[in-house]
Formats: structure tokens, C-alpha cells, sequence
């Protein structure tokens, strides 16, 4: 059968999907995806695999694609980054027979990509890119497809998307914002980029950025014109996006756990979502925070889960009785529902408005879970604190800029005082 291509796939392969899941690092694993096609997705992505290490680790592949077959999570898209032509055709050789269509990222924004040479930071490579695409679109049984991020002028964005529709991708993602754009600099996504790159190609479009709610997505495609809409965080935050539903964060926490028990995945996704689902609850319930971050079984998470949906149900017994929202939260933190990741602060009058890159990570780690190393060095030293408003505060010398010491922090040896 002649391997089927643009509009053709996306309609007779995939099933004129709208409501599309991302492909995630760590998130979009099976377990979640089967909970959200459940809530009304249509179509979902793997996590992003290295195609070099797919090509050469056998466990590797068992582990993120070989593991079972599962028929309800079809159609599925599997992703990879890779710089090299032969590793990704090698890679998504391997790949197509568990799946629809192979994806090359283009979009990763990360340092990780950056040090790896390969998502977003190959996007001025347009000879390479060409090469990679066109090998594949030759090789595969199932078509290539792309995620990109776009140029910050809309014009090299339309030609870039042009040259990878040339080279033979049948569908492309555009995520509207630059590879500048992400973390505390996020801001929002150009739906005018993605619009001009629909009406300037002849493949399905999808787009990606600003979706938060179903009617996000319903005005996406109105407004752009595009064929799908792909969700990353929305997503995370609520599984039943798609659905135009606002649930009860138990509900899917309960149901996702039940498909990790069918299902089994690292504790770390698992945890890694709790976190996102619980996300604003957290905010109230702190100390249950520390207690998702410590346990290190499926069964701990789940009675961590459990204790978090008890005291929710009193939070809701107490305002029914008209008592203040819990925290001082002017919303019901038990119903999942978007998370607005909060812009830089204006840099202090000290350093003239300048913000370091550590200083604008520290303000959006605490909205999340701790890294894995700080947890290490937490469960090593339970006072341990990593809040940056409690670091001890030193007066900055004025010609290296180093701390200040006065002469009591000195050892008497090194002011020549006898011991």
C-alpha cells in the first residue's frame, strides 16, 4: 500500500485529529496518554527519544516503545531528536512499526539540546535539515513529520516551513514562540507566525502555544486556520482539556494511578505529575509537598494523593459554610485548571534591571517540584531550605564585586595575630 501523504494522512491515518497531546520529556508516557485520550484526545506523541541511543540500546527501546502493545493508544506519533541523517533514519526504522508517523524535534529550547546540538538549535541548519527529512520521507513506511518554534520574523518562519515541507514533511507543528521564549521568559505565543505558516503550506497544520482551556483551543483554529491544536501544560495541569471539563484533581490523580498500576512507569513521571496536578492544592497544603517529594513507592504517592483529596473535602465542607477560601486563594484549588507560569520581576535598582539566568530559574523552581539533586541533599538534611529569600545576605565589595569581609570573619592568622 502506497504510504499515504499530507491531508490524506491526517485524515484517513489520523482520523482528522484536533486535539492533539505533546510530546513531553518524561510526561507523555503510555499511562498518560491513555488517560488522555480517555478526556478527548485525539492524537498523542511519545516523549522525545534520542534516536542515537535508540539505535544502539536495546533496553532503551524496550523500555519507551518495544514494552507492550497496546492498541487503544493509536494513533501515536513517535518522536526524535537527532542531528545526523543515517542515526535518525536508523532510529525511526525501528520505530515505524509501533507507529503512525516518525517526528523530528525541532523545537527543543533547552541547554540539554543546546550542549546535544539538536531541536531548536538546528533551525538555522536548513541544508542539514533537508538532508534528514528527505532521507526519511525515502526510507519510512509511515511519513516524517516536524515540530518547530519559529524565527521572530514572521517571514523567515514561513520560508523555514516551506523548506521543510519541500524536503518531504507531511505535517507539521508549529510552536509559536522563539527558542528565546521559555521558562520565566516564556511570554505568549504568536498565533499571527502560525497563521501565516498555514496559509503559506499545502501539509496540515497543527499549532501549539496559549492553550489553556477548550475554548483556547476552538478559537486557536478559528483564528489561524490550522487543523489541530497540541497542548504540553494545559494539558499536564488538566487531562480533561479537551473534554471542556474542569474535574475534581482526585478524579484523574485516582485514574491515572489505577492505569500506572496496568501500566507501570518510573516513579519519577509519576510523582512528576502528582506535583502538576496538585499543583495549586500545594500551594495550600504545603507540608503535604514535602511528604509527594519523599516517598519513593507508587503506593506512597497514592495515600500522599488520598490525604490531598481529604483535605480538599474539608476545604469544601468549609466554604459551603462561607468560610474564606483556604490560603487566601481566590479560586477553588481542588479543580484542576490552568497554571500561569509568573513573567521575571523588574530587577532591583542594584543591579540596574538585570536579572541572571540562575536568579529567573530560582523564581520558577518554586513552583515546582525540587530537583532530584536538591531533594538528595534535602532528605540528607531535612533543615535545609532552598528558598532564595532565606540566603544570608552579604554587602558586595566595590571593586571586585566578591562579599564583604570585615576584619572579626578573618582567621588571627592571616591578620598576623599570634593564636
Amino acid at each position: 500500500m502506497p504510504k499515504l501523504q499530507g491531508f490524506e494522512f491526517w485524515s484517513r491515518t489520523l482520523g482528522g485529529a484536533r486535539h492533539v497531546v505533546a510530546p513531553m520529556v518524561d510526561q507523555s508516557e503510555l499511562a498518560w496518554r491513555l488517560l488522555s485520550r480517555r478526556h478527548g484526545a485525539q492524537l498523542c506523541y511519545t516523549p522525545m527519544l534520542h534516536a542515537q541511543v535508540f539505535v544502539r540500546d536495546a533496553n532503551y527501546r524496550k523500555d519507551n516503545l518495544y514494552c507492550e502493545v497496546c492498541p487503544e493508544d493509536r494513533p501515536l506519533i513517535v518522536q526524535f531528536c537527532a542531528n545526523d541523517p543515517e542515526v535518525f533514519v536508523q532510529a525511526a526504522l525501528l520505530a515505524q512499526d509501533y507507529c503512525d508517523a516518525v517526528d523530528l524535534n525541532l523545537g527543543c529550547p533547552q541547554m540539554i539540546a543546546k550542549r546535544g546540538h539538536y531541536g531548536a538549535f538546528l533551525q538555522e541548519e536548513w541544508d542539514l535539515l533537508q538532508r534528514m527529512i528527505l532521507l526519511a520521507h525515502e526510507k519510512l513506511s509511515v511519513p516524517v513529520t516536524c515540530k518547530i518554534r519559529v524565527f521572530p520574523e514572521i517571514d523567515k518562519t514561513v520560508k523555514y516551513a516551506q523548506m521543510l515541507e519541500k524536503a518531504g514533511c507531511q505535517l507539521l507543528t508549529v510552536h509559536g514562540r522563539t527558542k528565546e521564549q521559555k521558562g520565566p521568559l516564556s511570554g505568549t505565543a504568536s498565533w499571527e507566525h502560525i497563521k501565516a505558516v498555514r496559509k503559506a503550506v499545502t501539509i496540515p497544520v497543527f499549532a501549539n502555544g496559549n492553550i489553556q482551556c477548550l475554548q483556547d483551543v476552538e478559537r486557536c483554529i478559528r483564528d489561524t486556520g490550522v487543523q489541530g491544536v497540541m497542548s504540553a501544560e494545559g494539558n499536564l495541569h488538566n487531562p480533561a482539556l479537551f473534554e471542556g471539563r474542569s474535574p475534581a484533581v482526585w478524579e484523574l490523580a485516582e485514574e491515572y494511578l489505577d492505569i500506572v498500576r496496568q501500566h507501570p512507569c518510573p516513579l519519577s513521571c509519576v510523582r512528576a505529575h502528582l506535583f502538576k496536578l496538585w499543583h495549586h492544592t500545594l500551594q495550600v497544603h504545603r507540608q503535604l509537598r514535602e511528604e509527594l517529594a519523599k516517598v519513593k513507592t507508587l503506593e506512597g504517592v497514592a495515600a500522599v494523593s488520598q490525604e490531598l483529596k481529604l483535605r480538599c473535602q474539608e476545604d469544601m465542607s468549609r466554604q459551603k459554610e462561607g468560610e474564606k477560601p483556604p490560603g487566601g486563594l481566590p479560586f477553588f484549588h481542588w479543580i484542576c485548571q490552568p497554571y500561569f507560569r509568573p513573567g521575571p520581576r523588574e530587577g532591583s535598582k542594584e543591579n540596574g534591571g538585570a536579572r541572571s539566568k540562575r536568579a529567573l530559574e530560582e523564581e520558577e523552581v518554586g513552583t515546582d517540584v525540587l530537583s532530584k539533586n536538591k531533594q538528595k541533599k534535602q532528605l540528607r538534611n531535612p533543615h535545609k531550605t532552598f528558598d532564595p529569600s532565606l540566603k544570608p545576605k552579604y554587602a558586595k565589595c566595590d571593586q571586585c564585586g566578591n562579599p564583604k569581609v570585615s576584619l572579626t570573619m578573618l582567621p588571627r592568622a592571616e591578620l598576623g595575630l599570634s593564636t
